[in-house]
């Protein structure tokens, strides 16, 4: 009989203006001085005003680390554990992305474990927790708000880590849709296929289990159902509920089930090219999944049921095919380029596709997808889908 162990959120809010209830949350939990860790970008959108009216209506002292970057780097944790020291924070708001929540996830465990933050890759568990994490998504991708995982940049060795433990999981999540109405249609493809992947890969991983089956199977249908809409009308509310939903729901259930092989690929890309997370993700999918589909074809067939690429008289065989077709029909609808017509080098990629498959390999991710692939199968996944 197969053991779920599951780490959630204490408290989790989830609706359109729950913002608005960070002070409420914070005082439920005793807290009142938060460091907010969030980009520059949502500061000139007034997103981080949105929570800070709540904190100044409710007398709560606060400071704002604004120096998040895309795919954090430990250069800018660095700069994120030093704004952090310089007071007596009781607790961090992440407020934004992935990149975002992940910061502020590592500034927290970071600031109470010695060492770099190398030190405590994967499958190394962090499980000696720094100050309280309020977690505030501004995007419905990565589900980072109530997951065990968070992945850091290392410059100098040009690596993106996972970490992963009970101090990466947020105390609370406040999940708010509406944050995202001001999202462009590249970010909010991006992001939902990311969830999409979440989903799917939990699912098929082989450290699934009856819990995050239900998560993973009803965020599915959200994605494939609302994700055009939603990039089409970028203030479509049932659409954007839908996907932040979903984000959620497919990241309680890669949180716990683990995510495969699309992800430990998907990480060397970004850290050698630069290439959002989310993309990367959707560049890879439908390729991944083709050369898994015969390992697990009942798990992938329900897949393709549940998302209507498929129905309910087609053969297994027959559902995973249309899987595929599906997938790439997506990404075709919702433009995803290639790496090449992303403007990648094509020397340097490919000169460092034996690297990237090495990473790929040592993060433990494709050790959990339906077929275990070798090194060569990685450089040729990679140079399929260039």
């Amino acid at each position: 009989m197969t053991i779920g162990r599951v780490q959630s959120p204490r408290i989790i809010r989830i609706g359109g203006g729950v913002a608005a209830e960070t002070a409420d949350v914070l005082g439920q939990l005793g807290l009142s001085h938060p460091l907010i860790v969030t980009d520059k970008t949502l500061v000139g959108l007034g997103h981080v005003a949105r929570v800070t009216d709540t904190l100044d209506a409710a007398g709560m002292r606060y400071s704002i680390f604004d120096g998040v970057v895309e795919d954090p780097t430990d250069t800018c944790l660095d700069a994120g554990l030093q704004a952090l020291r310089a007071e007596d924070f009781d607790c961090v708001i992440g407020l934004g992305g992935g990149s975002a929540l992940d910061a502020a996830k590592a500034v927290s465990f970071m600031s109470v474990n010695p060492g770099h933050v190398r030190d405590y890759k994967a499958p190394t568990q962090i499980d000696r927790c720094g100050p309280p994490v309020i977690a505030i998504p501004t995007t419905g991708g990565t589900g980072s708000e109530l997951t065990r995982w968070c992945v850091i940049t290392d410059t100098k060795r040009v690596e993106k880590y996972n970490l992963s433990g009970l101090a990466c999981v947020a105390t609370a999540a406040l999940i708010d849709w509406e944050f995202t109405v001001t999202k462009p249609a590249r970010i909010t493809a991006d992001t939902a296929v990311d969830s999409l992947t979440h989903a799917i890969e939990a699912y098929v991983s082989k450290k699934a289990f009856a819990y995050t089956d239900t998560f993973a199977l009803s965020a599915m249908p959200l994605i494939a159902r609302h994700v055009r809409h939603a990039c089409a009308e970028p203030d479509h509310a049932e659409a954007r509920e839908a996907l932040m939903l979903a984000a959620s729901q497919a990241g309680m259930a890669f949180s716990n089930a683990s995510v495969a092989l699309v992800h430990g690929m998907s990480r060397p890309i970004g850290a050698h090219f630069h290439v959002a997370h989310g993309l990367s993700n959707a560049m890879l999918l439908p390729e991944v999944t083709a050369f898994s589909v015969d390992h697990a074809q009942a798990r992938y067939a329900t897949c393709a049921r549940v998302m209507e690429m498929a129905g309910d008289t087609d053969s297994d065989a027959t559902a995973c095919a249309k899987l595929v077709e599906g997938l790439r029909r997506l990404n075709d609808d919702l433009k995803v380029p290639s790496p090449s017509a992303q403007g990648l080098e094509e020397t340097a990629y490919f000169d460092t596709l034996p690297l990237m498959a090495e990473q790929a390999l040592a993060s433990g991710s494709p050790q959990n997808n339906p077929r275990v692939p070798s090194a060569e199968e990685i450089v040729s996944l990679y140079t399929k889908i260039w």
